[in-house]
């Protein structure tokens, strides 16, 4: 009878050794297959970086921490687990929730217009303030508002010059 158990003993530890090393295997292969699957919070941060939160003005989405914006956050997780590229990311967003997710129009010409329009308007506004300047330098008044001027100003002196006189 103590042979027999020897014998038991024997087989269990044998199938142990068997399929301890099956058995680790199989526990790193599950490993590694979940830890690609499940995208790094850099991957995250690395397409949230060029979005912003949808709930605060002017916030990128990696940096805020609105419940809003935390899922987001999890979906570019999902959605890179799953394989889609950062612009395939970046762009069903702004299918979805419009231009203002990535703070830039996407549409070139607009992005063209967001940069030629100030530059314009500031170009319009400096040369209408120095054509300004330059008539006002010049000093150049009408003929008629000059003469007009010296008559009100000979008028009052005179009327100073009497009442001056007046008093005395």
């Amino acid at each position: 009878m103590a042979d027999c158990r020897q014998l038991a003993c024997f087989a269990v530890r044998q199938r142990a050794a068997i399929f301890r090393p099956l058995a680790s295997l199989l526990l790193g292969f599950v490993c590694a297959l979940l830890a690609s699957a499940q995208a790094s919070d850099n991957a995250v941060n690395q397409v949230a970086q060029r979005m912003y939160c949808p709930v605060c003005e002017n916030i990128p989405l990696d940096e805020c921490l609105t419940a809003a914006c935390q899922e987001w956050k999890e979906e570019i997780r999902a959605q890179l687990a799953a394989g889609r590229s950062e612009q395939a990311i970046i762009d069903s967003f702004v299918a979805r929730f419009g231009d203002h997710v990535v703070g830039v129009p996407v549409d070139p010409l607009m992005r063209a217009l967001t940069i030629a329009l100030p530059l314009l308007a500031t170009a319009l506004a400096l040369g209408i303030g120095a054509v300004t300047f330059r008539r006002f330098a010049a000093g150049k008044q009408l003929p008629a508002a000059a003469a007009q001027r010296d008559r009100s100003e000979a008028a009052y002196r005179q009327r100073l010059e009497a009442d001056v006189r007046a008093r005395r």
